[in-house]
């Protein structure tokens, strides 16, 4: 077990240390979040955050240290041995960077973050603030890749039969969860609660999770993996609706049928009559699907939402059809019915009669279906964890929160959780989104209030930090926390992915 979280020294640095003795049975009592659990000797809080190693609080996790290769040479930047504590000198060139994992929270919310490190990067000076928030305010976004309907938008989602969250509208080949959020944590019964916090660490950890959507199907999602839809897992996402679909193999169909119907459950298409085959100088097929006509060649609500041809119910795609004009069709034509991700397909040939009769795929169809599939991208779960950065959190960065929040809005401060960019909402406070699978492994944990725990780290220039009234006191070196925790810590490889933090941007930069 780790010790922490206090920060490497510093005048202040007993402000942040947590925990007191009760009584004589070497019973400590953890202040690190509003439970306030009374731990015995090897035992853990509620949360497993916390243990009582021989009367003394400890992390059971360790502080991150995330490391990035070198620019100079491929080095770790060195650290001196027996340095100090802060002196007012910089680290030059610091290529560790010390994540809120592991580092410890602010409550009772009066204390400084646990660590506030300064270094230097290519000529800047900088501070970054660590800390990790207990969120109450928080819930994950979930991005499903699927033309398949999964339930209708406003249903209650479920786990474990509690409601944690619901659909919400769909996206553009995607169908969208909302999940977690403050009334499901706090808002309902003690077992919704935690069961919300469950699955919202098991998302936000990359861990499966079981979902049932009322009226809907049984889900399973997993950050960065196909989802599983009612036991059986997606493959393609769609190049895009029906009518895009159209419009992009337009080209490549001329010449090679007569008619082409892209079933969706959004917007069909139908080759003669949209402005692509117009434009190719096609002459109309006669064949008219069902559905609410929205502009040529574009069709709404040609079927019901399901699990068969491009998000519809539909498992005969014959049924499409509304009628045949005898005026306009003739024998001999050649009809294409294809969904959006090319998976289901249906080759005709009008007889005497103008019935559709089903007919093998000729070499150069069959080749423009297969590249509809090529240019599906694999179907994903993306889980995108969004909360609000509360007064106490900030207070931890500097004694008036709004000049914080006013710095990142100016960009002045980089807002990033476990090194991960983030995206900040417009508006008021602090509101941030971030995708889970850029973030380094066992980033999250919770506190049984119910909440969960998260990192967050604000990276900005030295003179700004001094400038919004930040907690200069506290101010520690790299080397310093390099030489009091690299022993302890657990030592994560940068995501070349991620952007740098400390490339700061100076004031007045475009």
């Amino acid at each position: 077990m780790a010790n922490g979280p206090p920060p490497s020294g510093g005048p202040a640095a007993d402000s942040n240390k947590y925990g007191a003795r009760e009584g004589n049975e070497g019973i400590v009592r953890c202040d690190a979040c509003p439970v306030l659990c009374r731990i015995r000797p090897g035992k853990t809080g509620a949360c497993d955050r916390y243990a009582n190693e021989d009367g003394v609080l400890v992390r059971t996790d360790p502080l991150v240290l995330s490391q990035r290769v070198s620019e100079k040479g491929g080095a770790m930047v060195p650290f001196e041995e027996g340095a100090g504590d802060w002196d007012g000198r910089i680290v030059s060139d610091p290529d560790t960077f010390v994540t809120g994992i592991g580092s410890g929270t602010t409550y009772p919310d009066y204390k400084p973050a646990p660590f506030i490190v300064a270094a230097e990067h290519q000529g800047v000076d900088t501070v970054t603030v660590v800390t990790e928030g207990i969120f109450s305010y928080c819930g994950v976004k979930v991005k499903i890749d699927t033309d398949r309907h999964i339930g209708p938008e406003q249903a209650p989602v479920r786990c474990q039969g509690e409601q944690i969250g619901h659909v919400t509208t769909a996206e553009y080949g995607s169908q969208m969860l909302s999940l977690g959020g403050v009334r499901h944590l706090t808002g309902g019964s003690k077992r919704e609660g935690n069961v919300t916090c469950q699955a919202l660490l098991s998302l936000c950890g990359k861990q499966p999770v079981d979902l049932e959507i009322d009226g809907g199907s049984a889900v399973t999602v997993q950050a960065g993996a196909a989802p599983i839809v009612d036991g059986v897992a997606e493959e393609r996402m769609r190049v895009g609706c029906g009518s895009a679909t159209v419009g992009i193999f337009a080209q490549q169909w001329f010449g090679q049928v007569d008619e082409v119907i892209v079933v969706d459950d959004h917007i069909t298409g139908v080759l003669t009559e949209h402005q692509a085959g117009r434009c190719l100088d096609m002459p109309p097929a006669g064949i008219r699907v069902r559905g609410r006509r929205s502009t040529p060649g574009r069709y709404f609500q040609v079927a019901e939402p399901g699990g068969g041809w491009g998000g519809t119910d539909i498992t005969d795609p014959l049924s499409i059809i509304d009628k045949v004009d005898p005026k306009t069709a003739w024998p001999g034509l050649r009809l294409l019915l294809t969904s959006t991700t090319g998976e289901d397909a249906l080759y005709c040939v009008l007889d005497e009669t103008l019935t559709p009769v089903p007919a093998n795929l000729p070499g150069p169809v069959t080749k423009v279906v297969e590249r509809i599939g090529e240019n599906c991208e694999p179907a994903l779960v993306s889980v995108v964890f969004m909360a609000g950065a509360g007064g106490s959190l900030r207070a931890g960065v500097t004694e008036n929160p709004v000049h914080l929040t006013r710095s990142v809005k100016q960009a002045l401060t980089r807002v990033t959780m476990g090194g991960a960019p983030v995206y900040v909402w417009p508006g008021g406070g602090i509101t941030v989104m971030v995708d889970v699978t850029r973030m380094p492994e066992k980033a999250f944990g919770y506190v049984p209030t119910p909440a969960l725990v998260a990192p967050m780290e604000f990276t900005l220039p030295l003179a700004d930090y001094e400038a919004l009234g930040g907690h200069r006191g506290q101010v520690v070196s790299l080397e310093s926390v390099l030489r009091d925790h690299s022993g302890t810590a657990r030592h994560d490889t940068w995501m070349d992915a991620n952007p740098w933090p400390l490339d700061l941007k100076p004031r007045g930069a475009k």
